[in-house]
């Protein structure tokens, strides 16, 4: 049996990071690299061809058009159109009108696309709406709250002072300002555990900061949260991963089980305040989707 095909769209800091471990990993048979300017692709897939030949990959990288997309197990988003995030709050929805136009684009080369999707461009929950929206496409993922998770995750480790694997928690709702940290639920060693909630979230929120001022953009983190989903997504492994999907009317992070590449919801019990807060989550997202420029029907490049 073959191995799995996976796209990548965008060929950025986080497109190039993704792809270098997709290939150390030899995750995919073959690396699809697609971009809106044919030599970056052109330039990153022989950068990574030479990457799968020290690293003794079996994975074949090439560069590649839209249409090729289509013959995907999964397609990765990770574009970004240019623009200058000048937004002091909400600094994930600074691109927001910038992305939506290309996102709408894209969606809609891959009308009919039967594979999954990860859209890891900002801001995620949206970005990922209107591309589920716009292509009909009914494998769509974002990838944002896991990323979240995870940082959690690690924080509190630091705090109790033990691996993160022993450590289980969730970080739901908006991937950025409003995201929803399930302390009620949260376990060192499945034993219940006093979350110091207002400290670990001040550190979430400070370390998307110190990261950009860094090294201009986190790459590496949302990769590895790519990498993580991916493997659940195309049914290597089994378990749980924190992703934008349909919730009501809008689009946010909730955990989400994979067994065998078939996904439920597994959302933990929420206390009244964790369930209000999820809920002004929502309302926030579902008021910013309004403001999102018109889709466009002209074609994608």
């Amino acid at each position: 049996m073959s191995g799995p095909v996976v796209g990548i769209v965008g060929a950025g800091a986080v497109g190039q990071t993704l792809a270098a471990g997709l290939v150390t990993a030899t995750l995919p048979e073959r690396l699809l690299v697609v971009s809106r300017q044919a030599d970056q692709a052109r330039a990153l897939s022989a950068d990574l061809q030479d990457l799968a030949q020290t690293s003794r990959s079996h994975t074949q990288i090439e560069a590649a058009g839209l249409a090729d997309l289509h013959g995907c197990d999964a397609v990765v988003v990770a574009l970004r159109s240019d623009f200058k995030n000048v937004a002091e709050r909400d600094i994930r929805r600074g691109g927001a009108a910038a992305n939506a136009p290309a996102v709408s684009l894209l969606a809609r080369e891959l009308r009919g696309y039967g594979g999954a999707v990860l859209v890891v461009t900002n801001p995620v929950d949206l970005m990922s709406r209107r591309f589920a929206e716009v292509s009909g496409c009914t494998r769509v993922f974002g990838v944002g709250s896991n990323l979240d998770s995870a940082r959690y995750r690690l924080l509190l480790a630091r705090y109790a002072q033990v691996s993160p694997d022993r450590v289980h928690g969730h970080v739901i709702g908006e991937h950025g300002d409003r995201a929803v940290v399930c302390a009620s639920t949260t376990t060192v060693d499945d034993r219940p555990v006093a979350v110091p909630v207002r400290a670990v979230v001040e550190d979430l929120r400070r370390r998307p900061a110190l990261i950009r001022n860094g090294i201009g953009r986190t790459r590496c983190g949302p990769a590895g949260a790519v990498l993580s989903t991916l493997r659940k997504v195309l049914g290597l492994v089994d378990g749980v991963e924190e992703l934008s999907v349909p919730y009501g009317d809008v689009w946010l992070g909730l955990p989400m089980r994979f067994t065998g590449g078939a996904v439920v919801p597994c959302l933990p019990l929420l206390t009244r305040s964790e369930r209000l807060c999820l809920d002004s989550a929502a309302s926030s997202l579902r008021h910013a989707y309004t403001r999102l420029p018109a889709r466009t029907e002209r074609t994608a490049p």
